[in-house]
């Protein structure tokens, strides 16, 4: 039979199928040959299971194929793809307007959501705090670009009225952002019977209710299925492609005069005026370039990663030994 992973436990799945909800394990022809975390099935999954009659538990034999999947990068060293959520229509990327706020942080998310193939919607929590919404509005929308903003509140649901028009049956929608940021009770509101334990919302963003696991949840009312996903403290961006939410960088780098244009000494860089005039802001700039440069070490190991470095500064060890050679008086 086919069914959706609903949620996961070490290595005990649950599993929606047309016969009901059930536990399985995935199989040992599957632990063989699965070689990297993104092979296990993770929460909105489409597997083919059975369920053997002498068992209550089913086993996962295959991952159908995905059309969209949030990841990033596992916490620590590792190169690892960790899957946030996968086959989702659409993406609220939850951020709170007190000690939560933060643009930099905000632009990862963009840019894994972009990547993930879904649509991204940003969700600001607790305006109501807000003392200089108008001002925070402006600074997101310069670097969500293309992405609707939502605004709720601690003390109304009326956001929550912005966020249904997005949610239809059949469609799957996932919610990210920190810890205690008030996902799960967004969440709790669409689900009628509050599923989600909270404890209601903090203004410290310390996360005292935060969610641990990924879980997915059916909605009444037609408004398809939603991810619950847990804080997260680090944010790496793998492999992720940011060309999508930093299309305004990009497009302002075809107007340099050289199309090599490194945007530091080079005469007539578009992106070196448009910092000097306003339109562009040195943090905005600094962000992509530190983006760009994660992505493009996903994969690599210290020694790769020092000598593209090398190849960046100097053009290459012996470049840089010569740059040594000549400047050591």
């Amino acid at each position: 039979m086919i069914g959706r992973v609903s949620s996961q436990a070490q290595n005990i799945y649950k599993v929606l199928t047309e016969q009901g909800e059930l536990y399985a394990k995935i199989s040992g022809k599957f632990l063989y040959d699965a070689s990297k975390l993104s092979d296990y099935p993770a929460v909105g999954d489409f597997v083919s299971l059975d369920v053997p009659d002498s068992t209550q538990n089913g086993i996962i034999h295959q991952v159908l194929p995905r059309k969209s999947s949030l990841s990033r990068q596992s916490a620590g060293n590792s190169t690892d793809e960790q899957l946030i959520a996968t086959n989702i229509d659409m993406i609220f990327i939850c951020m709170s307007l007190n000690e939560d706020y933060n643009l930099r942080r905000l632009e990862r998310y963009l840019a894994i959501a972009w990547d993930s193939g879904a649509l991204p919607y940003i969700v600001l929590t607790k305006t109501d705090l807000c003392h200089d919404l108008t001002e925070k509005l402006f600074e997101i929308s310069q670097i969500a670009l293309g992405v609707d903003i939502i605004c709720t509140t601690n003390t109304s649901t009326d956001g929550y009225q912005d966020i249904e028009k997005h949610l239809e049956v059949g469609k799957t929608s996932a919610f990210i952002g920190s810890s205690g940021v008030g996902k799960s009770t967004i969440i709790n509101h669409f689900i009628n019977d509050a599923q989600i334990n909270t404890d209601g919302l903090r203004n410290d963003d310390k996360g005292r209710h935060t969610t641990t696991q990924r879980d997915l949840y059916v909605l009444p009312n037609e408004l398809g299925m939603v991810i619950d996903t847990p804080g997260m403290r680090e944010l790496g961006i793998g492999g992720t492609n940011v060309s999508k939410s930093f299309e305004d960088i990009e497009s302002l780098a075809l107007q340099c005069k050289f199309n090599d244009c490194s945007h530091t000494t080079e005469p007539k860089c578009a992106i070196k005026f448009a910092i000097k005039n306003g339109q562009l802001s040195e943090e905005r700039f600094k962000s992509y370039q530190k983006l760009q440069l994660e992505s493009q070490y996903d994969g690599m190991n210290a020694k790769m990663i020092e000598q593209t470095k090398l190849n960046r500064m100097f053009g290459g060890k012996k470049a840089m030994k010569n740059f040594l050679r000549e400047n050591q008086h």
